[in-house]
């Protein structure tokens, strides 16, 4: 007998935004309608036919892939790295399948009340409006260099990272680094774990770094010890005045001097400005919204909080969404899976009736923070206190910034669901046995 049917038409999910919280909510949300746990679950399980639901993602990114935000600090150190940072969104495996599409473009306008989106493609700056059922906000904050690259493109990109990486090269008198905060931190301390032999200064207004970071005295003081035994020099309550840029016609060479405002003075080959400014991403939202530093209002579902039409079927998740913590990408990710949860509840209770149970945040946030500097991290987490060491940087990062732990516990490398899912054929179904790939059973990074 056939196994042919009448299918409902696949809900549709756009997404604004293709790192953290967005991936990991497309390809949790990709496992449940397959009938499947979320990936983010630890559990090996049979599809149950009962929970499938035919459904099609669309991601909406200026970028053309993925960036591992995280290996910034390397990605401007190292040329091997850097290659390996940006990944196009057409190289992802867990990508390639017709539940998904990508765009590259940015979402200028959202109307929530008739749930349409405006989209301008970069390439060629043609607005496109794009119905849907559901809305992800997580498009992140829009950062500046050195915390981010600006570059929309993996080319453009590269460019700008091996140009970076020439200069430091090149910087006979030293390397400056403004600024004590985490971006800087690290950028200094992967400076000269990558080039030994560069001289390497961080300078910061403070006498204490990591001065508007909500952690304790003892753990800026043990992060402090880290990066002085790397190597890197560090000038402390010093506010710097102005940077003067010398250029020398005979050699070619560019030359930098870092004044303070108590007349003192620094030559360096290179300055790096690492004062993060950062701010959210969420301008093509309704101002009901968001609240008054441009964040998204959100409740413990991740939808977005009364006020704003069909606030149900909104949703935001990482770094642009308003709730307690440190802005990290396991919380991003963390985000992204109870949005994809809970997005999924509701489209079984509209396909099958059932009341919905959904997955609620935890409100109570405490600090949580690690930092990789050089060949050590230092840490802090509510259960484990502060902790440091080479052991400490392989357990939140790796050997690679945390590139490898983020791309296995997405399971970017994987290739999509062949069978046992629900195709929207318009009048049909298809149906094909497969089991479950294995699934990772540890915890992603907290960092």
């Amino acid at each position: 007998m056939s196994s042919l049917r009448v299918a409902q038409r696949a809900t549709r999910v756009l997404v604004a935004g293709g790192s953290y919280a967005g991936l990991a909510m497309t390809l949790n949300l990709l496992d449940l309608c397959h009938g499947f746990s979320p990936r983010f679950s630890g559990t090996n399980a049979p599809a149950d036919k009962t929970q499938q639901a035919p459904v099609e993602v669309t991601i909406v990114d200026q970028r053309d892939g993925f960036y591992h935000l995280i290996g910034t600090p390397l990605a401007y150190t190292s040329r091997e790295y850097a290659e390996k940072a940006w990944i196009r969104f057409q190289d992802i495996p867990a990508l390639q399948t017709p539940s998904v599409k990508i765009i590259n473009a940015g979402i200028t306008q959202l109307n929530c009340q008739e749930k349409v989106a405006t989209v301008t493609e970069i390439s060629n700056q043609q607005d496109t409006k794009i119905p849907y059922d559901y809305f992800v906000a997580a498009s992140g904050l829009r950062r500046t260099k050195p915390s981010a690259p600006t570059a929309l493109s993996r080319k453009e990109y590269l460019n700008d990272a091996l140009e970076h990486i020439r200069l430091v090269e090149s910087a006979e008198d030293g390397v400056v680094v403004i600024g004590a905060g985490a971006v800087g931190i690290e950028i200094a301390a992967e400076l000269k774990t990558t080039h030994p032999h560069l001289k390497v200064t961080l300078i910061h207004s403070r006498k204490q770094i990591l001065s508007s970071e909500n952690v304790s005295d003892e753990f800026r003081d043990l992060a402090l010890g880290l990066v002085q035994e790397s190597g890197v020099e560090t000038i402390l309550g010093a506010r710097v005045n102005k940077v003067i840029k010398k250029s020398d016609p005979g050699t070619g060479l560019t030359s930098y001097e870092v004044c303070f405002v108590d007349g003192r003075h620094v030559k360096a080959g290179f300055v790096v400005n690492a004062i993060s400014k950062f701010h959210p991403t969420a301008n093509y939202l309704p101002s009901s919204a968001l609240d008054e530093e441009g964040y998204v209002k959100i409740g413990s579902s991740t939808a977005f909080v009364e006020g704003t039409p069909n606030a149900d079927y909104h949703y935001a998740a990482g770094d642009i969404a308003r709730w307690p913590g440190i802005k990290r990408c396991g919380a991003a990710m963390h985000q992204g899976l109870h949005t994809a949860v809970n997005i999924h509840q509701r489209i079984l209770s509209a396909q099958n009736g059932i009341t919905p149970q959904f997955k609620e945040l935890d409100p109570n946030v405490p600090p949580m923070m690690a930092l990789a500097i050089g060949k050590k991290a230092a840490s802090y987490t509510p259960d484990e206190g502060i902790a440091s060491g080479e052991d400490v940087l392989n357990l939140f990062f790796g050997d690679d910034l945390g590139f490898a732990i983020c791309w296995n516990y997405l399971r970017l490398g994987e290739a999509p669901y062949k069978g046992e899912r629900l195709i929207d054929l318009g009048d049909a179904d298809v149906r094909n046995d497969t089991q479950l790939p294995e699934l990772p059973t540890n915890e992603p990074i907290q960092a």
